[in-house]
C-alpha cells in the first residue's frame, strides 16, 4: 500500500534568495535610520538642555552603539533552515505512525473463550 504524501503548502515555501536579500537590506536601512535619528536627537538635546539631559543622552548613545551592531548581525543572518522552522516540527508531530490503523475501523478483539 502506497502511503499518500502530504501536499505542499505555499505558506511553507521559502523566500527566493533575491527576496530574502531585499528584506535584509530594508531592515538594515531602517535600523541605520534609527541610529541617525539618535545622533540628531543627541545633537538637539545638547543644544536645548532639557531636564535630565544626561539620561536622554545615555539613551541616544546606547541607540547609536547597539542599533548598528544589531543591524549588521541581522543583515548577515541567512534564511531559517526548514528543519528549524516551528511549522515543520508541528506537522511532524501530527502525522500518525506508519503502522497505525485508521480510526474508522474498530480493532479486532480475539477472545480465548470463543
Amino acid at each position: 500500500m502506497k502511503r499518500a504524501r502530504r501536499p505542499h503548502v505555499i505558506t511553507n515555501a521559502e523566500r527566493s534568495p533575491t527576496e530574502e536579500r531585499r528584506y535584509r537590506e530594508i531592515r538594515y536601512l531602517l535600523m541605520m535610520s534609527v541610529r541617525a535619528l539618535c545622533l540628531v536627537a543627541a545633537a538637539v538635546l545638547i543644544s536645548v538642555r532639557p531636564p535630565l539631559v544626561w539620561l536622554w543622552l545615555a539613551v541616544c548613545a546606547v541607540g547609536m552603539v547597539v542599533v548598528p551592531w544589531l543591524a549588521v548581525i541581522l543583515a548577515n543572518v541567512g534564511p531559517v533552515k526548514s528543519e528549524h522552522r516551528l511549522v515543520n516540527r508541528r506537522h511532524q508531530a501530527e502525522e500518525p505512525p506508519a503502522n497505525a490503523l485508521p480510526s474508522a475501523t474498530p480493532p479486532r478483539v480475539i477472545d480465548a473463550d470463543e
